[in-house]
């Protein structure tokens, strides 16, 4: 299974509800416990300037495309295994959609 587009606003109430405690979203915004998720669609792991990226993340050579981001947010340890990312993740697939549809938004 692959991503497919989804519903942004349902995305985003995803997101303030599971995501909003450890990520902003704004350009230019805060890391918090994870990195900022701006321009999140298309960037690589490991690279938001100031958050401190266990090696794992930093090593991992992901590009952050939507079924990259499909898989990872359904089991984030076992995507990118010694993440300090804690979510245990999103199980259904309509929700990792949403959600990501909604990150795509996050651009200039």
């Amino acid at each position: 299974m692959s991503f497919a587009p989804g519903d942004a606003a349902a995305g985003e109430k995803i997101f303030k509800t599971k995501c909003s405690q450890c990520h902003t979203t704004e350009k230019g915004g805060a890391n918090k416990q994870g990195p900022n998720l701006y321009g999140i669609v298309g960037r690589s792991t490991g690279s938001v300037e100031g958050f401190a990226y266990t090696i794992a993340n930093k090593q991992a050579g992901i590009n952050w495309t939507e079924d990259n981001l499909f898989s990872y947010l359904e089991n984030p340890k076992k995507f990118i295994p010694k993440t300090k990312m804690v979510f245990a993740g999103l199980k259904k697939p309509e929700d990792r959609n949403n959600l990501i549809t909604f990150l795509q938004t996050l651009k200039d």
